[in-house]
């Protein structure tokens, strides 16, 4: 069985970008001497899932982020080149969640990062997460993408862990219950 796995930040006020998708106030809180985990997270991933929207952002640093394979779920994408620069690293797919889950178990990928708001939002929905790593950022944005939707039923979470940083970051560990 393949599971997903959240890491992401939000804004206090529950956001992941800005309305359009500027993630500044994120940035400006790097502190590169203050490790949050990431590399004990991605650790044991196999592979990158991530949405339309995260991918054009990734297009937007200077370097290519990512050090795992990279699968895009976007109907807009499938079907599409993969850009050259790039080839190798990622593919573009139109599956649904549930779909993915099942061909990339068939693939034997255990466990994989699922990146995004929309997708996020989609995988909780579809029951494929099992557990959410959410670093809260000291700043309110008043307005943006948030990182939850609508949900048709309440998902129940049991806190796993929680630790604060010197810059003000909380950082939380959460499993989702079935």
């Amino acid at each position: 069985m393949t599971t997903g796995h959240v890491f992401i930040a939000t804004s206090v006020d529950g956001y992941i970008a800005r309305s359009d998708g500027d993630i500044d106030w994120l940035l400006s809180r790097d502190d590169p001497a203050e490790e949050h985990g990431y590399a004990d997270f991605i650790a044991d991933k196999a592979m990158i899932v991530m949405g339309r929207g995260t991918y054009e952002k990734a297009l937007s640093f200077d370097a290519w982020a990512y050090d795992r394979p990279v699968l895009v779920l976007s109907k807009q994408l499938a079907g599409t080149p993969v850009p050259d620069a790039l080839q190798g690293k990622l593919r573009f797919s139109s599956l649904s969640p549930a779909e993915t889950m099942a061909e990339l178990a068939r693939q034997d990928v255990r466990k994989v990062y699922v990146d995004g708001g929309q997708l996020v939002q989609s995988f909780l929905r579809a029951g494929l997460i099992a557990d959410i790593v959410l670093t809260t950022v000291p700043v309110l944005i008043g307005a943006g993408r948030p990182l939850f939707g609508t949900l048709p039923r309440d998902i129940s979470l049991a806190l796993l862990s929680s630790r604060s940083f010197p810059s003000g970051l909380v950082q939380s560990t959460y499993q989702v219950s079935p």
